[in-house]
C-alpha cells in the first residue's frame, strides 16, 4: 500500500530535506523514525527538496508498506520520536500509483522580510533596513508571469533538464509586522525563489527598475540577477495535489 505523509519542519538545524553524506537532513531523521517504528527499510520520496535552512509549513512524502497501518497511532508515535522542529500532521492512504513529486500540481512559497530589528524573527525572517518601494516590487513581480524560462534565477551548475516553470502568481503584501512575498508555480528551480526575492529587493531599493527584470530574464544569465537572500526567510507553505489522491478511501 502507498501512504502520503503530510509534515512540516523548521529548517534551521538541517542541511535541507534530502539525505546528505556528511550533514543532518530532515529525510534522514524521518526515515530513521519510520523504520524504527515499523521495523522496516522504507525510503521516503518527497514533493521536492528544500535547501539548507529553508522551512516547510506543508510538505508531503510517500512510502510503501505492505500492511494496513493505524494511521492515527503511527502519527502520534512518529511525533513522539521526532525532534520538536519536525512535525507530522497526517498520514493518508493514497492510490498505489500516486507520486508525491510528480503528481504535485503546484507549490507555493513565502519569503518573510522585516524592516525593524525584531529578536523574535531573528531565525525566521530577513531584516532589511532600507526603505522599500513595494509598488515597484509588485510591478516587477507581475512581470514574472509573462515568462517561462527562468535560467537566470537557477543555481549555477545544476543538473536540470529544463528551466521552464509556469508561475501562476507572485505578490508582495504587508502582513501585520512583516512583508511577505508569496509565489506559486508548477515547479521551481534550485535557489530560484531566493534569487527572485533578491532581484525584487534590488527593485525595491531603487537599484534597478521593474523593466530591468525583463532584461535579466531574457539574458538567461544568473550573474545578471540579484543576490540570493538568506534561507531563513523562506517557507514552503503549500503543495497542491489532485483531489483524487488525498481524498482516496482505499
Amino acid at each position: 500500500m502507498r501512504y502520503f505523509v503530510a509534515f512540516s519542519y523548521f529548517g534551521q538545524a538541517y542541511h535541507g530535506w534530502q539525505r546528505q553524506p556528511n550533514a543532518l537532513s530532515v529525510q534522514q531523521l524521518m526515515e530513521e523514525a519510520i523504520n524504527t517504528l515499523l521495523k522496516s527499510d522504507i525510503s521516503l520520496v518527497a514533493a521536492g527538496r528544500t535547501d539548507a535552512g529553508v522551512h516547510a509549513k506543508n510538505m508531503y512524502a510517500h512510502f510503501d508498506f505492505s500492511e494496513n497501518l493505524d494511521l492515527a497511532d503511527l502519527t502520534y508515535r512518529l511525533n513522539a520520536f521526532l525532534p520538536g522542529d519536525i512535525g507530522i500532521q497526517k498520514i493518508h492512504v493514497v492510490p498505489a500509483d500516486a507520486h508525491a513529486r510528480f503528481d504535485a500540481l503546484e507549490r507555493t512559497y513565502e519569503y518573510w522580510i522585516v524592516q525593524e530589528k525584531n529578536p523574535f524573527y531573528k531565525d525566521m525572517a530577513h531584516y532589511i533596513k532600507h526603505p522599500l518601494d513595494i509598488s515597484s516590487m509588485n510591478k516587477a513581480a507581475a512581470i514574472l508571469l509573462e515568462y517561462e524560462d527562468f535560467e537566470c534565477f537557477s543555481k549555477s551548475n545544476t543538473d536540470v533538464k529544463t528551466y521552464l516553470c509556469n508561475i501562476k502568481s507572485a505578490v508582495w503584501e504587508i502582513q501585520e509586522d512583516k512583508l511577505v512575498f508569496t509565489i506559486t508555480a508548477d515547479r521551481f528551480l534550485r535557489n530560484m525563489v531566493r534569487a527572485i526575492v533578491g532581484t525584487l529587493l534590488d527593485v525595491g531599493i531603487g537599484k534597478m527598475t521593474p523593466e530591468d527584470v525583463k532584461t535579466i530574464i531574457k539574458s538567461r544569465d544568473r550573474r545578471t540577477a540579484g543576490a540570493s537572500v538568506p534561507a531563513k526567510g523562506l517557507y514552503l507553505t503549500k503543495v497542491l495535489y489532485p483531489s483524487t489522491i488525498l481524498e482516496f478511501n482505499g
